[in-house]
């Protein structure tokens, strides 16, 4: 028998899935786990198991009743209202330091609001979903959670051979997950994030050594839309303790209308947690599309590259880099902690260099005027005779974030 105060919560429409998961909650504490049930379904329930969370808890959480769910008839709805108040419970067990992993299973809608309730759970505690719908896209459900989803190959509608297999399973493997220890042999000062591109990679490479060198553990996002969520998100778990934002791409996308955006809230999160941060305005020379032939009519007269067969990069003109100057500046003005904008003075990205495909002196100039000028007196600016992938930049990046550490 595994002794913790902590639970693994199992989580689901108890009302349709009953059978399933009443093994599945046996076959958790054949693995020696206490386990907290929560009831997501909406219809009446009747199971051979004691619900700690009811489907009425749940709902009222959502700031509904199920009564009102009920009565509505709308199966959407009863799905985004159960997901969010499952989300919420699952936050207030988090802040109560009461669980160590969280497994669900279910079709379509079970899914969904597995997924939904998995949000509120912080990096660490393992989340697996045992469903049907895996090979379906689900990035925009799983967000930037460390949530493993397994497929359950058969539907979860009552117990055969595959079933058993698989929910055994499940079972064993979130019981493995939670018992894992972290390995504190490694001795780290501080956690660093670093953003990064194919285009910054050398700068993001030497700024990752210098650190190192001093002890800092360093990680490492790539600008993707994905990438930057993920790190926003990241920072307002107070996973780290400082922020080089190489590479800011990300902001020309959401502009654009390219296909990497991390959307409005990306360059938020360490000016709201007051953690110091040095930004660059990384590869805003670029937005980033698919095959050309993906490219929106308006922009098809632009200058593109071809980065790789299914990555097309379009350059940002002098108006778009005065935009996305300005709003550089706007997400730092408010910043709790020392925050600077360094600039690399001779070029923003791999390809933004004498002789480069995107080399442009008048937009970058645009660029660098608009972050003058909107930074006068409210963010500190400093200016690098030195592209972005110079060893003297990333020098510069680091000397100057290590001060503002200090401060």
């Amino acid at each position: 028998m595994i002794i913790s105060d902590k639970r693994i919560v199992m989580l689901g429409c108890f009302d349709t899935k009953g059978e399933d998961f009443s093994y599945l909650l046996r076959r958790l504490r054949a693995q020696g786990q206490q386990v907290i049930t929560i009831n997501t379904g909406v219809m009446a329930t009747s199971v051979d198991f004691p619900i700690d969370v009811d489907q009425d808890a749940v709902a009222r959480a959502s700031g509904t009743s199920l009564e009102a769910i009920r009565a509505s008839g709308d199966r959407g709805k009863a799905v985004e209202l159960m997901g969010l108040g499952a989300a919420k419970i699952l936050a207030d067990l988090v802040a109560k330091d009461r669980i160590k992993g969280v497994i669900g299973m279910g079709g379509g809608g079970g899914t969904y609001i597995i997924l939904e309730a998995m949000q509120a759970v912080t990096l660490g505690i393992p989340k697996l979903c045992l469903s049907t719908v895996v090979a379906k896209d689900l990035s925009r459900q799983i967000g930037v959670k460390d949530i493993t989803m397994m497929s359950s190959v058969v539907d979860v509608a009552g117990l055969n051979k595959i079933s058993r297999l698989l929910i055994g399973q499940a079972a064993a493997a979130i019981s493995a997950m939670a018992e894992v220890k972290e390995d504190n042999s490694f001795s780290i000062k501080k956690n660093i994030a670093i953003s990064m591109f194919g285009n910054t990679t050398k700068c993001v490479d030497k700024c990752t050594e210098l650190l190192k060198d001093k002890g800092f553990e360093v990680m490492a996002f790539h600008a993707t839309g994905v990438g930057g969520s993920a790190m926003e998100s990241l920072i307002r778990e107070g996973v780290f303790d400082a922020v080089l934002d190489v590479t800011t791409t990300e902001l020309a996308d959401e502009l654009c209308g390219g296909i990497l955006s991390a959307g409005p809230d990306r360059l938020t999160a360490a000016a709201e947690m007051g953690i110091p941060q040095i930004v660059v305005p990384g590869c805003l020379d670029m937005v980033n599309f698919a095959q050309m032939d993906t490219l929106p009519e308006q922009y098809r007269s632009r200058q593109l590259y071809s980065w790789a067969p299914d990555v097309t990069l379009m350059r940002t003109n002098v108006a778009e880099n005065e935009t996305l100057g300005k709003q550089l500046v706007d997400k730092l003005l408010e910043a709790k902690a020392p925050a600077e904008i360094l600039l690399p003075l001779k070029g923003i990205s791999q390809v933004d260099s004498k002789g480069g495909i995107f080399f442009d002196p008048e937009a970058d100039a645009a660029l660098f005027g608009a972050i003058r000028e909107s930074a006068d007196g409210h963010v500190s600016v400093m200016e690098v005779e030195a592209h972005i992938n110079d060893d003297t930049f990333a020098k510069a990046l680091v000397e100057r974030l290590l001060k503002l550490m200090e401060q």
